[in-house]
């Protein structure tokens, strides 16, 4: 078989978006994370500086993950990117919008040396490290329970939803999950870059927001199987067809969201992963390891992110109103052309981003305190 056959160039640009997205959680994950703790974790201008300069030297680099991802998104997927942006347009809108306060937040906290713009600047930090993550769980949680949407014959998105209609209780359970998971990251890198007050304080909120994790990853899990039928192709679906998502049946059913860990067993590494991760994040915290307490926190997103990844599948995008219509691997992809194309940039320009990221995070490593922000109080944010 071809390596590079189309349906196997399907599978990969699956498997590469989701690694684009892992990433962006997992570096994302900690600077929005310690942003939300920005308030909480520092009582005095110092010591939020001192969370503040943990991230400032890496937080707009980590952001690349999420222009990588939605550009490979756009590139490998057109129709879910078209009828996405479509159907969530407000809600993106006021993603964009909150991360619009992250730059002039960091550029211009310390401008002014009076506590009452200082505040008001962490505040306005504070909002695109919650705001995010929330969209993007509540958005996650809805592509569990199918988005309103159908084509007519010349493939033209119509939606038929509104913002308020995605706030479903599953999608805001889905949303706070987010939430706990970036907090979890953002306490956890921030025991590991911090010394003094600060590390004491992100030790405790570490150990709530991982014991947030285990409880609403639970509670999503137990939701999907108890009050939320899945989606199962029965029909017409090809993995080297055209893509044309309206070729195929699609039902709805009970436990479909579970079929593919009794197929393919080994995907229950996935939950797992989630939850032991967690829990090590939480021990780890208690006991004071920072190191071994960040890993765990990484597994863990990595686990959670795999795990709704591995139940989708092999579903992008499905469809409550036309389930025939719903958006697969198989059926939304742009042509075997473009996706060879991508593939071989992909393989040359992603090994050259994680080398330049990893040189980035050692040549600037080093842990923050008060003391350190008062000898270095004009070279620092």
């Amino acid at each position: 078989m071809d390596f590079l056959s189309y349906e196997n160039l399907r599978l990969i640009w699956w498997l590469l978006i989701g690694v684009l997205w892992i990433g962006f959680a997992l570096t994302e994950g900690f600077d929005m994370g310690v942003a939300m703790l920005l308030p909480f974790v520092g009582k005095t201008d110092e010591e939020r500086r001192v969370a503040i300069n943990a991230v400032a030297p890496h937080w707009d680099g980590n952001q690349v993950w999420l222009i990588l991802a939605a550009g490979a998104l756009f590139a490998a997927w057109p129709i879910v990117y078209a009828t996405t942006f479509s159907g969530m347009y407000l809600a993106l809108i006021i993603l964009l919008f909150s991360l619009f306060l992250r730059p002039t937040g960091f550029d211009y906290r310390s401008k002014i040396d009076n506590p009452k713009w200082r505040n008001s600047w962490d505040w306005a930090l504070f909002i695109p490290g919650v705001v995010p993550p929330l969209i993007f769980g509540i958005a996650m949680g809805n592509l569990f329970l199918g988005l309103p949407f159908h084509y007519d014959e010349f493939l033209r998105s119509y939606y038929s939803g509104n913002f308020f209609s995605l706030l479903h209780p599953f999608a805001l359970l889905s949303g706070l999950l987010a939430v706990s998971m970036f907090l979890m990251q953002g306490a956890s890198y921030l025991m590991l870059r911090s010394e003094g007050t600060v590390h004491e304080r992100a030790q405790v909120f570490l150990k709530w927001a991982a014991l947030a994790v285990i409880v609403l990853f639970s509670l999503a899990g137990l939701s999907l199987w108890f009050g939320i039928d899945g989606y199962s192709v029965t029909d017409g679906l090809s993995p080297d067809g055209p893509s044309n998502p309206t070729h195929k049946t699609v039902v709805m059913e009970a436990h479909a969201w579970f079929k593919n860990y009794s197929t393919y067993p080994l995907t229950l590494i996935a939950p797992l992963l989630g939850l032991l991760g967690a829990l090590g994040a939480w021990l780890m915290g208690k006991a004071g390891r920072s190191a071994l307490a960040f890993l765990n926190s990484c597994l863990s997103l990595i686990g959670i992110i795999l795990t709704a990844g591995f139940s989708l599948f092999p579903f992008i995008m499905p469809s409550s109103t036309h389930p025939d219509h719903s958006l697969t691997i198989f059926d939304a992809t742009s042509s075997e052309l473009t996706l060879q194309i991508m593939f071989w940039v992909a393989i040359v320009f992603v090994p050259i981003i994680l080398t330049y990221t990893l040189w980035g995070y050692k040549a600037l490593w080093r842990k923050y305190s008060v003391e350190y922000i008062r000898e270095n109080d004009h070279s620092l944010y």
